[in-house]
């Protein structure tokens, strides 16, 4: 069963990327009293940039707002490996995983199966719905089908898209990030606008990327850096074995 997580994934490495890779360097406001008063806007994304990659740890939630398939997750994710989250793509359903090692436990609930299983025969569909909803599948994390549903647990491949480059953002004012006090930066891309919040007390990470004006507005929210994940395996009771067959 292959999850469609790709769409989610693409759209955050562009936030990451293409929203924040275009030219120009810029310089301080004299004037300018605020967070990184020293710095200019350029610089102020670039630093951001670069505290964010050098997280251990950190908290990803990602909102894509697309006619066709609009993609909500949710993932705590570790350098080691230790990974939580939730996925809902559009009116499919909801997938949960755990990942604790080299294992994968995924569950689905009742609407995410049907639509993974659209075009099966249905009392297919129907027996895959009594055996799996609700319930953890194990799986080990090099599957090909695990892959792609995982593909936000990869903190690594995540923070690679976070490199630092010469931005054309500007600061647009003082804000706040669920109470922290952070900076706002603006950027065009053709008829796109990217929103960059960068965090104004403590280390300067990204708190919040919004891209508006494209075909996928999208708002992507970090946070809980260098914390502890806690990746449990589930109750043996809540796990269904896949090698046997159904009773």
């Amino acid at each position: 069963m292959r999850l469609l997580a790709r769409t989610a994934v693409n759209t955050l490495c562009a936030l990451s990327v293409l929203g924040l890779a275009a030219c120009g360097t810029g310089s301080a406001d004299p004037k300018d009293t605020g967070p990184f008063a020293d710095m200019s806007g350029p610089e102020v994304t670039n630093k951001a940039l670069s505290t964010t990659k050098k997280a251990k740890s950190l908290r990803v939630a990602i909102d894509v707002r697309s006619a066709d398939s609009p993609v909500k997750a949710d993932f705590s994710a570790s350098s080691t490996g230790d990974c939580t989250g939730t996925m809902s793509i559009g009116a499919a359903g909801t997938m949960e995983i755990i990942k604790t090692g080299d294992t994968v436990y995924t569950k689905f609930d009742e609407a995410m199966l049907r639509e993974q299983s659209k075009g099966e025969p249905k009392a297919d569909v129907d027996a895959a719905v009594k055996l799996l909803a609700g319930r953890w599948m194990q799986s080990k994390a090099t599957d090909p089908d695990t892959k792609d549903s995982i593909e936000f647990c990869d903190l690594d491949g995540l923070l690679k898209e976070f490199e630092a480059n010469d931005t054309a953002a500007r600061k647009a004012g003082e804000t706040e990030v669920k109470g922290k006090p952070a900076l706002r930066l603006t950027e065009k891309d053709g008829k796109e606008t990217y929103t960059v919040l960068v965090a104004a007390e403590g280390a300067p990470y990204l708190l919040r990327v919004t891209s508006e004006g494209g075909e996928e507005p999208t708002t992507m929210d970090l946070s809980e850096f260098d914390e502890p994940v806690v990746a449990k395996k589930p109750a043996a009771k809540d796990i269904v074995d896949l090698e046997q067959p159904a009773g």
